[in-house]
């Protein structure tokens, strides 16, 4: 018996995934406990039209971390901290700085563990940082860090 799977089962399947089970197995247990419903033409056109509603979320959140690192890449994050000889910070800028920059200056709400940065910023100037907006989308800001 074809079913649909509304739960993932161990062994069996994920949800969402239609497979070929025993008759008992599919009436007795999976049925039964509505883990999984069966594959008749109904079910199937439920199943293809959410998966095509989910795939279109996907397109549209994607466009939107586009155009989100076209307006973060026009823009520069200027951050201002007390610096000693030779350019050196005392301190130094961390990714949540710079997302407290973004949000206060441009309105841009932007997670901080987004910002890829690798080693905390500790001298003066501009710096391209990367920034992860969507696993599919990656973009650079740009900082610079001005004496105070």
């Amino acid at each position: 018996m074809k079913v649909i799977f509304t739960q993932d089962v161990k062994g069996k399947g994920k949800k969402g995934e239609v497979k070929n089970v025993s008759d008992g197995y599919a009436r007795n247990y999976l049925l039964k406990n509505n883990i999984a419903i069966e594959a008749n033409d109904a079910n199937l056109k439920a199943l293809k039209a959410k998966k095509n509603k989910e795939n279109k979320l996907v397109e549209e959140e994607v466009e939107e971390a586009k155009r989100l690192k076209e307006k973060m890449e026009s823009k520069t994050v200027e951050v201002k901290a007390k610096s000693g000889e030779g350019g050196r910070l005392f301190g130094s800028i961390t990714s949540k700085q710079i997302a407290e920059v973004l949000k206060k200056d441009y309105n841009i709400k932007m997670d901080k563990r987004k910002i890829e940065l690798d080693q905390p910023i500790r001298a003066l100037g501009y710096t391209n940082v990367p920034v992860k907006i969507h696993p599919e989308v990656t973009g650079t800001i740009k900082v610079h860090v001005s004496e105070e």
